[in-house]
């Protein structure tokens, strides 16, 4: 199966998909425009929070596929988001307790796409993204996921930390993988879990750190002091199958 991203261009019809609220991943402006059609685009932008990059004109027609953006293109997910509840609704549907991967920082989208086919294989009702500082559902990560994405719902929250909070009333344990963590063997990971990732090079942030329960630490031999994300994502994930006694 062939997958793309959306490529929508011009300003009237950039404008319509964000109106309907379509799951716009990233939106090229170009650089120092500020006519009253694009500032409107702007400000409709920034409202739903969607991820704005403002780049010269020679980028943008290198993205176009028309040759009529008017200065501005947005790129589109190829898969539609779910809603946190569809999440619960997953695991309620198996009688599972619910596990949720959260993903913090993740750019790299075959690093997501790795996650999200690993999420589905280990058994995870879903996985989380915020909308900022953080890949969407693109083609390569349709891709890299190997099909697990038509089967694994994917939400995408504008603050991570304040949806860690709401899950936490809902029930759920937070765990992140953390080098200066408690092995996770030691930890309890049963029972209703969110197990949040952060990028390979920065780890999860401040604020979502300070909102986990549980920092696991993955026991590590080697010369040097990390592993990729989605390796990362892997181990514990499984740790996590082990535990519940799947």
């Amino acid at each position: 199966m062939a997958y793309r991203e959306f490529t929508i261009e011009g300003r009237n019809a950039v404008m319509e998909a964000l109106r309907s609220k379509k799951p716009i991943d990233k939106l090229y402006i170009l650089d120092g425009c500020q006519d009253g059609p694009v500032m409107t685009i702007k400000r409709e932008a920034k409202k739903q929070g969607c991820f704005m990059k403002f780049v010269a004109k020679e980028r943008l027609d290198q993205l176009s596929e028309t040759g009529h953006h008017q200065g501005v293109i947005a790129m589109a997910a190829a898969y539609e988001y779910a809603e946190l509840e569809d999440l619960f609704a997953a695991a309620q549907e198996k009688g599972e307790d619910p596990f949720f991967v959260l993903l913090d920082n993740i750019e790299d989208p075959h690093n997501l796409g790795a996650i999200i086919r690993t999420a589905n294989l280990a058994g995870a009702h879903g996985v989380i993204i915020p909308k900022n500082r953080a890949v969407g559902l693109t083609a390569a990560v349709a891709r890299t996921s190997a099909g697990a994405l038509n089967y694994t719902p994917v939400a995408r929250v504008t603050n991570l930390a304040r949806t860690m909070e709401e899950l936490k009333k809902r029930g759920l344990w937070m765990v992140c993988a953390d080098m200066g963590g408690t092995k996770m063997y030691d930890l309890n990971l049963k029972g209703p879990i969110g197990l949040v990732i952060g990028s390979e090079g920065e780890g999860v942030g401040r604020l979502v750190k300070e909102n986990c329960d549980m920092i696991a630490s993955i026991p590590m031999k080697g010369d040097i002091d990390s592993l990729n994300a989605s390796v990362a994502a892997g181990v514990l994930a499984y740790e996590i199958v082990r535990q519940r006694g799947v």
